[in-house]
């Protein structure tokens, strides 16, 4: 087996989220040996601000590169079929940004293409790596809330609360024709289905654009930023503000999650409770080192993360001592420390998210969609045949 040091990378995009996998890499000691932007001179100047790798030429420079084993693919969804499946076909293991691509055929294709490849294929579903989640994992597998019978929550930010807050993802054509549910709504909906061991098996969806209009900035805008174009075009925006969707997961286990991204003072909290037949579970992003459990005959507990009293999977995942907060950032360093020690051995394991993963939240998704536009109940179709390629 490698070491983490003897294995190498690129990432593709250079944007908040791109940065990010640089830096997790960075710290777990692999060598990252480019970056690729939408242009070479964006990706060059980018490198140079934020104290990026080199950027390479072009897509097909970084893929002929013979130093890269693994490819990071952070660009606009649109992008994420075509650049994963070249990187799969270059014989490149691929971690892949959500959505894994823009439709449920796109996905299947790549999922196909990812298992016959016998390469480590990992979809970035990050947030299933907070130390104290994975705690909560071990907690329902081990039967410590009894049966599992209601999971519920919301994912709530702000950052697109103005009609002047402007970013690809508002775009159909570059982020897809869902939006909030795509972009955070799938976080929740994967970490819950993971917590529990169930798919979600049906929908009911009910999505709001309260904001019809936005002023789109003359030049590029990254995500979260809070600066505006001096000149700007009035464009007419057809995905969703937020979303509420009531779920049904295996077994009868019921769910129900509100999505926004006009939440003000929301930067990002994500929020949870897992209701059994014995105890409950509930976390919030925002204060990620905290977990309440629930009793109904004896007092309620508040348990801080700390490596010596989690369980063996809230261990595996936590860096720090107790008392030092671990964060988001930290959650990419522990998800790629799993697929890497995958890399190192040479094939695909177990303990990360895989494209599978990633096709599956494609086809929730897309019943949410059609949920909304039918105004029913929908059921998750699984049986989604790969784009004819």
């Amino acid at each position: 087996m490698r070491s983490f040091a003897e294995i190498g990378a690129a990432v593709v995009g250079t944007g908040f989220i791109g940065a990010v996998h640089v830096e997790a890499l960075r710290r777990l000691g692999v060598q990252v040996h480019g970056v690729v932007g939408s242009t070479r001179e964006r990706a060059a100047a980018r490198a140079v601000e934020i104290g990026l790798p080199q950027a390479y030429g072009s897509f097909q420079a970084m893929l002929d590169d013979p130093r890269v084993d693994v490819v990071h693919v952070t660009s606009p969804n649109h992008l994420h079929h075509e650049h994963s499946r070249a990187a799969l076909r270059a014989g490149k293991h691929v971690v892949c940004e959500k959505p894994l691509a823009m439709t449920p055929a796109e996905s299947a294709d790549l999922l196909q293409i990812a298992e016959h490849s016998g390469l480590v294929h990992a979809t970035n579903f990050n947030l299933r790596f907070y130390p104290v989640v994975q705690h909560v994992h071990g907690m329902v597998r081990e039967g410590a809330l009894g049966e599992v019978r209601l999971v519920s929550g919301h994912y709530l930010q702000d950052w697109l609360l103005l009609d002047t807050d402007w970013n690809w993802r508002l775009e159909p054509e570059l982020g897809g024709v869902l939006r909030a549910v795509s972009d955070i709504g799938s976080h929740w909906m994967d970490l819950t289905t993971f917590l529990t061991g169930k798919r979600i098996v049906a929908v009911m969806a009910d999505l709001a654009t309260f904001i019809k209009k936005r002023r789109q900035p003359s030049g590029p805008m990254e995500t979260f930023a809070t600066g505006r174009g001096v000149k700007t075009v009035e464009r007419d925006i057809s995905t969703e503000d937020c979303a509420t969707i009531l779920l049904r997961y295996e077994d009868g286990t019921r769910g129900a999650v509100t999505v926004s991204q006009i939440s003000a003072g929301r930067k990002n909290s994500l929020l949870f409770e897992v209701d059994g037949s014995t105890s409950a579970v509930g976390w919030n992003s925002e204060r990620p080192d905290e977990l309440w459990i629930g009793h109904r005959g004896r007092p309620n507990e508040l348990l801080l993360r700390d490596p010596a009293i989690l369980n063996e999977e809230g261990r595996r995942a936590a860096s720090l001592p107790g008392g030092h907060a671990e964060g988001f950032a930290d959650t990419f360093r522990a998800l790629y420390a799993a697929v890497y020690r995958a890399v190192s051995a040479g094939k695909p394991s177990e303990g990360y998210p895989t494209f599978a993963d990633g096709h599956d939240e494609m086809l929730v998704c897309d019943a949410v969609a059609r949920s909304h536009r039918e105004q029913r109940w929908v059921e998750v179709e699984r049986a989604v045949r790969s784009a004819a390629r």
